[in-house]
């Protein structure tokens, strides 16, 4: 499906605010609720637009750290780890790499005890390199540039 010019209007609302209602939405692009609302399923059903969620502070909920957590995975250990790493809570974000490294993860931890604990999970796929993140720079830029 080609984005039409309403279309990349409605989804930079939703990028902006997901709870905006059908009716605000029209209002800003200049349709009608009830069209709105066919439009935005019509690009749920496409795959277009995956998922709407809550982002939630790790650190109001007393994940005092944050980590940016590398894995070089051993002979024959990276199909168990990509299994084995779903079910791990404090994986906020996981992605297979390209370079010397097989695995990037961003990682939330209460505290450096529990960050001692989660890499003697990980070592036995493979070698571990950590990097404790200090501040954010970019907040959350999950849009997509829509043209």
């Amino acid at each position: 499906m080609k984005l039409d010019a309403l279309n990349t209007k409605i989804l930079k609302c939703l990028q902006q605010n997901a709870r905006l209602s059908s009716a605000e939405i029209g209002r800003q692009v200049g349709i009608s609720s009830p069209a709105v609302s066919e439009r935005i399923k019509k690009m749920e059903d496409l795959g277009i637009i995956e998922a709407y969620k809550t982002i939630v502070s790790p650190f109001e909920l007393g994940y005092q750290f944050k980590a940016i957590v590398t894995l070089r995975a051993f002979m024959g250990k990276l199909k168990p780890f990509l299994d084995k790493v779903k079910t791990y809570d404090e994986v906020i974000n996981c992605y297979r790499i390209t370079g010397d490294e097989n695995i990037v993860m961003e990682v939330v931890l209460k505290n450096q005890k529990h960050l001692e604990i989660f890499i003697d999970q990980l070592i036995s796929y493979g070698e571990t390199k950590t990097q404790i993140v200090l501040s954010r720079v970019v907040k959350h830029k999950e849009v997509i540039p829509v043209k």
